[in-house]
């Protein structure tokens, strides 16, 4: 069918030749130069788009992003969208970099995805629980590289009459593109809620202006966690000769905010040695690490510091355990203490690495200690040394109502959890796994769904047929505290005004290297960033948001 352009009958001829022309020399440059505007994207699916060799977009139709690890994980979550999309609902994106040639990050990726599907079933249950959960997957890119395209695709989702957007969640790397991300997100309206990023530059400060308005945290920052673990190291974790720290200095908003809070615990005796920095080339490359690993390893030897605080990411912490574990002086134990990202750290252990960290004697020559967001063995552990010191000053068992809330009801929710697990597994649904817990990202990521599931059913009250607003779900995360806190599998979930977690407990987990090849993942205890648990009922005391 031809074109006809406005006016085109009362051109003259030769009018209506040069336009012809023009049109046909518009077709060739376009074949062959490629005009960007008669040229439909490259896609990879359909609303994911083909960047090199990247598919950045958002989708909850079942697709992998190219990704076979996280298949059946994706494709559980589809079904669930099927099976309630004749039901009121919203839609909730789960947000991180789903591409990787790395084996581990896979891994990662698919325990992300088997606890964003649990806490999306766990929030659609019960009888007239609603609205019910839409889950779509968001793929930013590595590194959260093309984070902006995805942005803008969410922004208009939350726009939408259809989609009916209500909240985004995942976030698993603190990184300037991240906190990009964020920032963009909630000044455009749309609410947050972070399950992994610890970095304290992507949170807001109680009782001043938000900077990230109707953003909510689930996790410690890291200026917390380290506060827990020397609160739970008592004397040995304050810094004084026996301690240094070692950092990077490579710009990574995660690094920089743990180094930070390192740097940040009181010192309680006589000076240690001097920070010692190094650069790496990226979060996951080594580059020369490893020589310059071999000289500050040298230098601590030839010090008292037997503890080493380290700032730094999961590839660059194994370079370095290794290499001190090499050192003459290895005959003394070391202990290096780091963050939440160290969590990842035994996935990438291979035999070879564990027989290196422990000696011939089962000695271990380096123990890494972290502070892990959650651990599936915590709340056992914990009521039962409670327990035990409470028959050694009343001669008699505690009732259920003397027991902890803080302790109880975690466990209750991850008792919970194993429940749905299991009949997930019965019904047949292939999660591409059987979920891991203890890297802590399953449980991290299903308690970030069920508190945004609790904060749009806590809203909705009877009206079922209109979806709360943007507005509603951002004003609704301070509310999730006392009588609305959220029973988290990681610890009770009670926000601030500006929708940090009160209190948050950490787990203190140490990998132990074993006799010969081997090691194992150990939780050790809980701890406390404000140096005692969370108060009963979890009633945030005044002054603190």
């Amino acid at each position: 069918m031809a074109i006809r352009l406005p006016g085109w009958n009362r051109l003259p001829r030769w009018g209506k030749i040069l336009y012809a022309l023009a049109g046909v020399a518009v077709l060739l440059a376009a074949g062959l130069y490629g005009v960007p505007a008669l040229q439909k994207p490259d896609t990879c699916h359909e609303g994911v788009e083909k960047i090199g060799d990247e598919c950045v977009g958002v989708d909850g139709s079942g697709y992998d992003f190219g990704t076979s690890t996280i298949s059946a994980v994706a494709k559980a979550i589809a079904a669930e969208n099927d099976r309630i999309a004749d039901q009121p609902h919203v839609t909730v994106a789960m947000m991180l970099p789903l591409q990787s040639d790395t084996p581990g990050l896979r891994r990662q990726m698919r325990s992300d995805l088997q606890g964003a599907y649990l806490g999306q079933r766990q929030a659609n249950s019960g009888e007239g629980i609603v609205p019910r959960i839409r889950l779509v997957l968001a793929n930013p890119g590595q590194n959260y590289g093309h984070q902006d395209k995805v942005v803008s695709t969410l922004l208009d989702m939350a726009a939408s009459g259809q989609d009916k957007l209500r909240a985004v969640t995942g976030f698993n790397l603190s990184l300037d593109a991240t906190q990009q991300a964020v920032e963009r997100l909630t000044q455009g309206g749309v609410p947050v809620l972070a399950s992994r990023i610890s970095g304290d530059g992507i949170a807001n400060v109680d009782g001043k202006k938000q900077r990230f308005p109707g953003l909510a945290r689930i996790i410690a920052t890291n200026g917390d966690a380290a506060e827990a673990l020397a609160n739970f190291n008592g004397e040995r974790g304050r810094r004084d000769a026996r301690t240094v720290l070692v950092y990077d200095t490579r710009p990574d908003a995660y690094v920089e905010s743990l180094a930070s809070a390192f740097r940040g615990i009181e010192e309680t005796g006589p000076a240690g040695p001097a920070d010692s920095p190094f650069e790496s080339p990226g979060i996951d490359e080594a580059g020369s690490t490893g020589s310059v690993f071999e000289q500050i390893a040298n230098n601590i030897c030839q010090s008292a510091a037997d503890t080493v605080y380290f700032a730094g990411r999961t590839l660059h912490l194994r370079i370095f355990a290794l290499t001190l574990a090499r050192q003459t002086c290895a005959d003394r134990h070391f202990t290096l203490v780091s963050g939440s990202d160290a969590a990842s750290l035994r996935q990438t252990m291979t035999e070879r690495d564990w027989a290196q960290l422990g000696g011939e004697d089962g000695a271990a020559k380096v123990t890494v200690q972290y502070a892990a967001p959650a651990h599936p063995d915590a709340w056992d552990t914990e009521l039962a040394a409670w327990t035990e010191r409470w028959r050694a000053t009343h001669d008699r068992e505690p009732t259920a109502a003397e027991l902890p809330q803080y302790l109880t009801e975690p466990k209750a929710a991850l008792d919970a959890l194993d429940d749905l697990i299991e009949s997930v597994s019965k019904a047949g649904t292939d999660l591409g796994s059987t979920p891991d817990l203890k890297d802590s990202r399953t449980m991290l990521v299903h308690d970030g769904l069920v508190t945004i599931g609790t904060a749009l059913h806590e809203m909705q009250g009877n009206n079922a047929e209109q979806a709360p607003s943007l507005a509603d779900v951002r004003q609704e995360w301070s509310k999730l505290q006392s009588a609305h806190r959220v029973r988290g599998t990681s610890g009770l979930i009670c926000l601030t005004s500006g929708g940090n977690p009160y209190d948050k407990p950490v787990a203190v987990v140490e990998l132990r290297p074993g006799q010969g090849s081997g090691g194992t993942l150990q939780f050790v205890g809980l701890g406390w960033p404000t140096g005692t648990p969370q108060p009963k009922n979890c009633v945030i005391p005044s002054g603190t948001s």
